[in-house]
C-alpha cells in the first residue's frame, strides 16, 4: 500500500519534470501542478465560514456578498505570496522565521502559532462533529469521536507522498462544491440582486459592519499562510530561474482557481441563507438552528445536503489543520511529533468544551478571537520576506504587489482590531459596544 502511494507521487514528480523540461505539454499538464492551493483553500470553507455566512445571509440578505468577494481577493494575494515563498526559497515561512529572527522572537511566534492551530482545530473539529451528529442522529460526543477517527485515517496518508493527500482533500472540496451547487438549484435565489450586491459595497447599519468585520477577519487563516509555503517548497524543486518562473505561473493559476471556487462556495452559503431565512427567519445565527429551520422551508433534501457539506468541511479542514500544526512545529523548533500525538493534543480543547457543557457556538466565537490575535504574525512576516531581494532575488515583490500586500494586511489588521475592541466592550464611534 505504501509503495503504491509513493509511486503515485513519484509518477507525478516525474511528469512535472517533463513539463519543466519542455517534453510534455497540453492542458492536462496543468493538473499535475494542482494540489497545494486546493489543500490551502479548505481553510476558506471551514465550519467557521458556515456560521458567519449563515448569519450574514439571514440578517442582511444579499447585501454583504461584496464583503465575501473582497475577502477572497485578499486571500488570493496572500496564498499566492506564500506559495511563491516556498517555490523560490525552498523553505517554508516558519523555517525562514527561525532563520531571520532572534531565538526569543521565534519561540514566541511558535507558541502563538501553536495556540492558533489549536483554536483553528477547535472550530473545524466541532463543525465536523455537529454535521455528523445531526446527519446520523448521534450525540455530539459521538460525532466528535467519529470525526477524530476519520481525520486520523486521512492523516495516515500524509506520510505516503504528497499526491494521495492532495487527491483526498480535492475530493472533499469537490463534495462541498457540489453540495452548494445543488443548494443553488433548491433555494429560490434572486440572481439579479445577488449579482448587484457582489459588486456594490453597502453597509446598511452598524450591525452589518460587525458581521462584515467577522467575515473578513476570519477569512485569511494563520495556518493556511504557513502551510501553503510548506506544500510548495519541495513538491517540484526548480533547478534554475526559468523553471521557477514556470512553477510560479502554474501556482498562481491554481491559487486563483482554487480560491475562486472557495469564494463561490462562500457566496453560495450567503445566498442560500438569504433565500431561505432572510424573509421570515432573519435571527438564524447558529448551524444547528439553520439545519432545523431549513427542513420545513426547503425540504429534507436541502437540509441533508447542507449537513453533508458541513461534515466534509469539518473533516477535511481538521485534517489540514493538523498537517499545518506539524509543519509549523518542525519549521519553528526543528522537530516533529507522531501525528497521533498532534491529533490528540489539538482535540483536547474541543472535548473539554463539550465535557463542561459549554455552548459550541460560543466556543467557535472565542476561537475566532484567538485567531484574530495570531493572524498579524504570519501576514507581516510574509510581506517582509517576499519583498526582500536578499531572500527572493529576482522574484521579490514588484512595487504594485508590495502596495497591494501592505494594503491587504492593513485592511485585515484594522478590521481585526475593530472586532477585538468590540468583543472587549470598547466603544468605537459609529459602532455599538459589544
Amino acid at each position: 500500500m505504501s509503495g503504491h502511494s509513493t509511486t503515485f507521487s513519484d509518477h507525478t514528480t516525474a511528469a512535472i519534470r517533463e513539463v519543466l523540461d519542455g517534453r510534455r505539454r497540453g492542458a492536462r499538464s496543468a493538473l499535475l501542478f494542482a494540489g497545494p492551493a486546493v489543500i490551502a483553500s479548505i481553510a476558506y470553507m471551514d465550519p467557521g465560514n458556515f456560521a458567519t455566512n449563515i448569519q450574514a445571509g439571514a440578517g442582511f440578505g444579499y447585501t454583504l456578498l461584496w464583503v465575501v468577494v473582497l475577502a477572497n481577493l485578499i486571500a488570493m494575494l496572500f496564498q499566492g505570496l506564500s506559495a511563491k515563498l516556498g517555490i523560490v526559497t525552498g523553505r517554508n515561512l516558519a523555517e525562514l522565521c527561525r532563520e531571520q529572527f532572534p531565538p526569543s522572537v521565534v519561540i514566541g511566534m511558535w507558541i502563538v502559532s501553536e495556540i492558533a492551530a489549536m483554536a483553528t482545530d477547535l472550530a473545524e473539529f466541532l463543525g465536523g462533529a455537529i454535521g455528523l451528529a445531526l446527519l446520523f442522529h448521534l450525540p455530539l460526543l459521538g460525532g466528535m469521536i467519529v470525526t477524530a477517527a476519520v481525520t486520523y485515517g486521512i492523516l495516515l496518508f500524509d506520510g505516503r507522498g504528497f499526491r494521495p493527500m492532495e487527491m483526498i482533500i480535492g475530493g472533499l472540496v469537490t463534495v462541498i462544491a457540489l453540495c452548494y451547487l445543488i443548494e443553488m438549484f433548491i433555494a429560490p435565489v434572486a440572481w439579479g440582486s445577488a449579482a448587484l450586491s457582489s459588486v456594490l459595497p453597502r453597509l446598511p447599519n452598524a450591525e452589518a459592519l460587525t458581521i462584515a468585520v467577522g467575515i473578513i477577519g476570519a477569512t485569511v487563516m494563520p495556518h493556511a499562510i504557513y502551510l501553503h509555503s510548506g506544500l510548495t517548497q519541495n513538491r517540484a524543486p526548480a533547478r534554475n530561474e526559468n523553471e521557477r518562473r514556470k512553477l510560479l505561473r502554474f501556482s498562481n493559476r491554481e491559487v486563483v482557481i482554487a480560491l475562486a471556487l472557495a469564494g463561490l462556495v462562500n457566496m453560495a452559503m450567503v445566498m442560500m441563507a438569504s433565500a431561505a431565512f432572510h424573509a421570515g427567519h432573519s435571527d438564524v445565527a447558529e448551524i444547528e438552528t439553520a439545519y432545523h429551520t431549513l427542513t420545513p422551508l426547503l425540504g429534507a433534501a436541502a437540509a441533508g445536503v447542507f449537513l453533508v457539506s458541513l461534515m466534509a468541511s469539518g473533516i477535511s479542514s481538521s485534517a489540514v489543520g493538523t498537517m499545518a500544526g506539524q509543519m509549523i512545529m518542525q519549521g519553528f523548533v526543528g522537530f516533529r511529533i507522531p501525528v497521533w500525538v498532534r491529533r490528540l493534543v489539538t482535540m483536547v480543547p474541543a472535548f473539554a468544551v463539550i465535557g463542561v457543557g459549554a455552548n459550541p457556538t460560543m466556543a467557535l466565537v472565542i476561537s475566532q478571537v484567538v485567531l484574530s490575535f495570531a493572524l498579524p504574525i504570519p501576514m507581516i512576516a510574509l510581506v517582509l520576506f517576499t519583498r526582500r531581494r536578499d531572500i527572493m532575488g529576482a522574484f521579490a515583490n514588484t512595487r504594485l504587489t508590495d502596495v497591494a500586500a501592505i494594503a491587504g494586511a492593513a485592511v485585515i489588521l484594522a478590521l481585526n482590531t475593530v472586532l477585538l475592541l468590540q468583543m472587549f466592550g470598547v466603544g468605537i464611534p459609529g459602532l455599538p459596544a459589544a
